[in-house]
């Protein structure tokens, strides 16, 4: 239960940071589930801030969740050290709770389920970047808001 003056959590946008594109997904907390929402494109990690502005001007999340791209052992890479300033930066231009999320084999997993469906195109025509944030934000939901 939220306390009085925390807004409960209801809506979420999930963000697969990368250097070149970003994924993002939006997830509800009542059912539990996320799904894939667009790919930004970014130079070198930063994205077009205006088109991050609109995405949570027209969802108004409650909270975001930032992938983690932890190396296999757990520890933390240069990549990790990005997405967590990616994060500090969405939380200082938004004021929406953020919260980090082990996004490890996201986007292996994504391309697998890409492949069952039977869509084995290349990365470059049919990149999983919004399916991986959908993952990571459907694995923070189960964690952290699911019984």
């Amino acid at each position: 239960m939220a306390e009085a003056n925390t807004k409960p959590l209801r809506l979420l946008l999930g963000f697969d940071y990368g250097s070149k594109q970003i994924g993002v997904a939006v997830g509800q907390v009542i059912t539990g589930q996320a799904r894939e929402l667009c790919i930004l494109k970014a130079q070198n990690g930063v994205p077009d801030w205006q088109k991050v502005e609109a995405l949570i001007k027209e969802w108004q999340p409650d909270a975001i969740v930032v992938g983690l791209p932890l190396n296999m052992d757990g520890t933390k890479s240069e990549m990790s050290d990005r997405a967590e300033k990616f994060a500090r930066r969405l939380n200082g231009r938004f004021n929406l709770p953020v919260h980090t999320h082990d996004e490890r084999l996201t986007t292996y997993e994504a391309k697998g389920q890409r492949l069952q469906q039977g869509q084995n195109s290349g990365y470059r025509e049919r990149p999983v970047d919004a399916l991986a944030a959908a993952l990571l934000l459907q694995g923070w939901l189960e964690e952290n808001c699911l019984d």
